[in-house]
């Protein structure tokens, strides 16, 4: 019970790095440099976002199932 707890805690942590490295890509005065690395941060979260929420659905999914199993009989 405690992954579950932490995993939408991070989750939110991330999309909220996500937000940073958005606003930071924006910035007239970003190097090319920067901006390089910080597209790379921002596609290594929007894996590692993904991933999370895949993880979430399949909890789900199986939650459900359960439910419905147990309601059949």
């Amino acid at each position: 019970m405690t992954q579950e707890k932490k995993t939408p805690e991070k989750l939110q942590e991330k999309f909220e790095e996500l937000d940073q490295v958005l606003a930071d890509l924006q910035k007239k005065d970003i190097s090319l440099e920067d901006a390089f690395s910080r597209y790379q941060r921002g596609v290594q979260l929007v894996k590692e976002c993904s991933a999370a929420i895949d993880r979430v659905e399949k909890q789900v999914q199986v939650l459900q199932e359960d439910t419905e199993s147990e309601a059949g009989n």
